[in-house]
């Protein structure tokens, strides 16, 4: 689409201010189906689920009404105004990448102010989290826990106050969980502390849209259900999966024998092949097995493992060479399902069945990841089982028939450390503590009795069951009808908030450097 037609009435980009419009007209022949479909609906302000394969332009259509506010003087700098939450730290430093090209070129326009953007998470260190509280940045990218952490603070709530957009990246990974859980409850939290709030939630593979949609967008204070408008234009991304069935593996299949030695033939020639290729596997011993039988009969090391229990230190290097062509190969578990920018691949490559149609549109995504570009993914089963599954798999994949996710509601674990965070800096009156937590899907249903037995377990009632957990923490005025949380109750909740488990992790570290390696579960 030419600069002049993006100008035209009723056309996407009509809204746009002109530093923005011509800006894209510069860099994009034409809007897709789904920038074309959202951005009419983010600019009215509404609550919005968008939907569309990898490689779409979904990053852009959330963000670029945001950088419009900012060109049109809307919204001032000075001030967090975006909030962006994803599932994975490691994706929050990619989103601050791809978001710095556009601003980098916007403002050698002329008009175009100084925004910034940061990324908060784990990884922070505390000087650089103390530095984005006395000065916010315009644009904050970060985790769902430490999203609800920065609402626990006086000083996080002062620097959340001014924003006006949540967007919420990969919401398929978080609807049927916890994680989910806390951070719808969120929110909620900060549209009180705002006032208002514009959701946007994204992903490539999500069902059923209605049931998501509600789940985001939450309730009103007078109980009605909010309005979330759901874009989910025809796709256009093409998907290429084939089966590969081999002789050898089903040979050694049948017989008793190792199917790793003939697989990792066959991925030691495709590597060879292809510049990139990315290999998934279901578990992190598969990966490394698998990694090692490819490297072993190479005559250069053609292929790294990438799982989560490397250090991180190690996986942004693996990614980094392969993204630099300086590796051919990658060998991962989930841990690069999601859009982590690895650069251009040439193929993916799924070792065994994934887990689900979602898992496999989303590793299959990662190929072809451009705007028009097919994505090319090969299917190799490893017992005759698997290629029974592989095959439903790849036909319900090309259909994209996704399996329904179910949004997890009510939890009352989840439901403790929200009491306990939302009364650590401030005093509740218990009715209106849950007025709030109910406006979100999670806890609407959620019955007053039972919020009122989480309270007294909370205040200690039934601390003399002798279970050193159940002391109080909180304190529960009866009379006044207010709660507080005591001091170590945040101090708990600073070291064991959140909703991912600990795994009893140990620290592997290389015997002469003492560098980290990773870490390996009891």
């Amino acid at each position: 689409m030419s600069s002049s037609t993006i100008n035209q009435p009723g056309d996407p980009g009509s809204a746009f201010h002109p530093i923005i419009r011509d800006w894209f007209a510069n860099n994009f022949p034409a809007p897709t189906a789904v920038q074309a479909a959202a951005w009419p609906v983010i600019a009215n302000g509404d609550h919005a689920l968008i939907t569309a394969p990898t490689g779409s332009g979904k990053t852009l259509t959330a963000f670029l009404w945001s950088l419009s506010c900012f060109a049109s003087g809307h919204w001032q700098p000075g001030a967090t105004r975006v909030i962006y939450i994803s599932p994975l730290k490691a994706l929050n430093n990619d989103i601050q990448r791809n978001l710095l090209n556009p601003l980098t070129d916007l403002r050698n326009s002329g008009d175009f102010p100084a925004i910034r953007v940061q990324t908060r998470s784990g990884d922070t260190s505390q000087n650089d989290r103390q530095r984005m509280l006395r000065k916010p940045p315009e644009i904050l990218i970060t985790t769902p826990e430490s999203f609800s952490l920065l609402l626990t603070t006086i000083r996080g709530r002062q620097a959340l106050s001014t924003v006006e957009t949540l967007i919420i990246d990969e919401v398929h990974s978080m609807v049927d969980n916890r994680r989910g859980v806390a951070l719808m409850t969120c929110a909620e939290r900060l549209l009180e502390n705002t006032g208002t709030l514009q959701r946007i939630a994204l992903s490539a593979t999500v069902n059923p849209l209605q049931a998501v949609a509600r789940y985001v967008g939450g309730y009103d204070a007078s109980g009605k259900q909010r309005d979330v408008t759901i874009v989910n234009p025809p796709t256009e991304k093409k998907i290429s999966l084939q089966v590969r069935y081999t002789q050898e593996v089903k040979h050694a299949s049948e017989n008793g024998l190792s199917v790793w030695d003939p697989l990792a033939d066959t991925f030691r020639e495709l590597a060879l092949q292809n510049r990139s290729t990315l290999f998934f596997t279901n578990s992190r011993a598969m990966a490394e097995k698998i990694t090692l039988k490819i490297n072993d009969q190479s005559p250069a090391l053609l292929a790294y493992a990438h799982h989560g229990s490397l250090a991180r230190e190690i996986r942004t290097e693996v990614e980094k060479r392969l993204k630099n062509q300086e590796l051919r190969a990658i060998v991962a578990t989930s841990s690069l399902e999601m859009g982590i920018d690895i650069g251009s691949l040439d193929q993916v490559v799924l070792m065994q069945s994934p887990p689900g149609i979602a898992a496999t549109l989303q590793r299959i995504g990662r190929a072809g990841h451009a705007v028009g570009e097919t994505s090319r993914g090969l299917l190799y089963p490893i017992h005759s089982a698997d290629f029974v599954e592989a095959a439903a798999l790849s036909a319900a994949t090309i259909k994209r028939d996704l399996e329904p996710l179910k949004p997890m509601i009510g939890a009352l674990d989840i439901l403790s450390q929200i009491i306990v965070s939302m009364s650590a800096t401030e005093t509740w009156q218990v009715d209106d503590l849950y007025a709030v937590i109910t406006r979100s899907a999670p806890y609407h249903s959620l019955p007053r009795e039972q919020f009122d037995l989480v309270l007294d377990l909370l205040a200690g009632r039934y601390a003399g069951a002798r279970v050193r957990e159940l002391k109080a923490r909180v304190v529960y005025n009866r009379i006044e009808g207010t709660i507080d949380a005591n001091k170590s109750a945040l101090f708990a909740l600073y070291n064991s908030g959140g909703s991912i488990p600990d795994r009893g992790y140990y620290q592997i570290r290389h015997s002469d450097s003492g560098a980290k390696i990773g870490e390996l579960d009891e």
